[in-house]
């Protein structure tokens, strides 16, 4: 598998696990709430839908969910992490040394 088809899925299984995380903020449970998570996937692969934090900042809005963007923006980078690491590795599962700074940077907030 290329690096573009690796990025790909991770963003993909990222926007699955932020997806879940803000159908819980806006109270949206069981079906609704897998049902929002896969459409906010699944949009990653339109160019169209593709804008995963405008979705959701727009979707708190309307819902009078109150969460910074700051904070939306974080909880994506943390879900971004969880997701690469879910991810197969080619080099025998052995992290990078970017991701190794980006995890240090995040755990050390």
């Amino acid at each position: 598998m290329n690096s573009r088809d690796e990025e790909l899925k991770t963003t993909v299984r990222r926007n699955t696990l932020i997806g879940i995380w803000a159908a819980e903020r806006l109270g949206l449970v069981e079906g609704a709430a897998e049902t929002y998570a896969r459409e906010l996937a699944m949009g990653t692969l339109d160019a169209e839908r593709s804008d995963v934090f405008s979705k959701i900042r727009k979707d708190f809005v309307a819902a009078g969910v109150v969460q910074s963007d700051e904070q939306i923006l974080r909880i994506m980078e943390e879900f971004m992490l969880k997701a690469s690491a879910q991810m197969p590795k080619a080099g025998g599962g052995r992290l990078d040394g970017a991701e190794v700074m980006l995890k240090r940077k995040l755990t050390s907030r």
